[in-house]
């Protein structure tokens, strides 16, 4: 806010006037100062085209004031011309005129070609970002190994605690009600032909090489990558990463590394205790369903299934620890500036990871189809 015009006699409680005078003039007395104005305006007669201001007797007036004066000058359309202003008075109101004048600019918005071609563009420098990322990771990882001591293995046992042990209920819990719908889906089907048997290879091989690391690679993506996220973003806006920097702390280091290798150790482990509730929950359904009891399903499930199947969903819960953990802490690293970049990074890295992970289970079952596994 401009400070009032300065004249000899202001007195701050000289309260703003405006008096109506010959035709089409108008005088304004007292301070149009933010303390002053009151209820001036209201009530009066809307100015006509060609208004005279006449300021003589104006004692002060700041932006607010003009602002006023502006909003009532616009009730009928006027233009208005002043006289008798003190200089500094004048060149305000004069600002606040000429501001008014200019429209108010429009955002335009883009058409549907230009946004698919923003958007392409977008996408395109995130992934050459991602690729940027892996590379510093990878870096990273090379010094780590050639000098172990400066990892930092006691938070790697943390995140195992977090990312693994605690998220082994609702993994198991998602994982057996998982095999439980298998089960029940096959037993519908498989009652009509009098295959009964053959629900232990549904469940096994559904669970074994699919079922379990999707789901636990899922629950990981919206459980520890989004807290990767979350975690990395709320550190770069407090600019604690740059003061990592400062004092010579490779954030890559001590925050992603890590991380990857606390999932890569817990997802893995957490797949294989989903293989094991699913089957159990399998077990359950074909007991229930079928009359298949615990140690006949046990028994075949012994003869058909190989230790490979086993293998499959484990390598397969390896590599969606990498892009899960990767995703999250990149995700972060993205981060620019406020509260609402981080909730943003946060969804894209959930979204992003859960993507990554149903695409690369995808091409898992291309290639396995091609190499016969």
């Amino acid at each position: 806010m401009c400070p009032p015009a300065p004249t000899p006699d202001v007195r701050p409680d000289t309260p703003a006037t405006l008096t109506p005078g010959p035709v089409g003039e108008w005088l304004l007395g007292g301070a149009w100062t933010v303390h002053d104005l009151g209820r001036v305006g209201q009530g009066a007669a809307a100015p006509t085209a060609r208004a005279v201001l006449d300021g003589s007797q104006l004692l002060a007036i700041d932006s607010a004031g003009a602002w006023v004066l502006q909003n009532w000058l616009r009730t009928g359309g006027a233009t208005p011309s002043l006289r008798a202003w003190p200089e500094r008075a004048r060149s305000l109101m004069q600002q606040v005129l000429a501001g008014s004048a200019q429209p108010v600019p429009q955002a335009q918005r883009p058409s549907l070609l230009q946004g698919v071609g923003l958007r392409a563009v977008e996408a395109w420098q995130q992934t050459l970002a991602f690729l940027e990322f892996i590379g510093q990771a990878a870096v990273a990882a090379a010094s780590a190994i050639t000098q172990p001591k400066r990892f930092h293995w006691r938070a790697v046992l943390r995140e195992i605690e977090i990312g693994g042990f605690d998220a082994l209920v609702i993994v198991g819990l998602m994982s057996f009600l998982l095999g439980v719908v298998v089960a029940y889906q096959g037993a519908d089907q498989l009652r009509h032909y009098g295959a009964n048997i053959f629900v232990v290879e549904l469940v096994g091989y559904a669970m074994l090489r699919e079922f379990a690391p999707l789901i636990a690679a899922i629950i990981i993506a919206g459980r520890s990558g989004s807290a990767y996220a979350a975690q990395i973003a709320t550190m770069v806006v407090t600019e604690e990463i740059d003061a990592m920097r400062t004092i010579g702390i490779d954030p890559l280091q001590r925050l992603v590394l890590p991380r990857i290798v606390a999932l890569a150790v817990a997802l893995p482990l957490l797949t294989v205790f989903a293989d094991m509730t699913g089957v159990f929950g399998g077990m359950v359904m074909a007991r229930s369903q079928l009359g298949i009891g615990f140690g006949e399903f046990a028994s075949r499930f012994g003869e058909v299934m190989n230790g490979s199947d086993l293998l499959v969903g484990v390598g397969k819960a390896l590599i969606f620890s990498v892009i899960v953990a990767t995703v999250g802490c990149f995700q972060g690293f993205r981060t620019r500036g406020s509260s609402d970049s981080v909730g943003r990074q946060t969804t894209l890295s959930v979204v992003q990871s859960i993507f990554l992970v149903i695409v690369a289970d995808a091409l898992f079952s291309v290639a396995f189809n091609v190499l016969g596994l």
